[in-house]
């Protein structure tokens, strides 16, 4: 195992971490600005108010972008499992 393969594959966990979870957390940015946006606007300054939206919008990208995630994260692991071989 050289240490070129170990930053690689160090490299190529942090990207897939990354991808993994942008979906989500880019649904949770657009809604908390929109309901920033919406609270500045109405002069509503109410802490909670953000919570649920951000929830309800973190769990729908979770539920639309889940068969991708779950295929995106076996095929890094099959990568990972076809690469032991070679490691030694």
């Amino acid at each position: 195992m050289t240490p070129e393969f170990v930053l690689t594959l160090g490299r190529e966990a942090i990207m897939m971490t990354l991808m993994v979870s942008a979906p989500m957390l880019a649904f949770g940015l657009i809604v908390g600005l929109a309901i920033s946006i919406l609270q500045a606007v109405t002069q509503i300054h109410e802490m909670t108010l953000t919570f649920i939206p951000k929830i309800i919008a973190v769990a729908a990208a979770l539920l639309i972008f889940l068969p991708w995630m779950i295929n995106m994260l076996v095929d890094f692991t099959t990568r990972i499992f076809e690469s032991i071989p070679t490691m030694i």
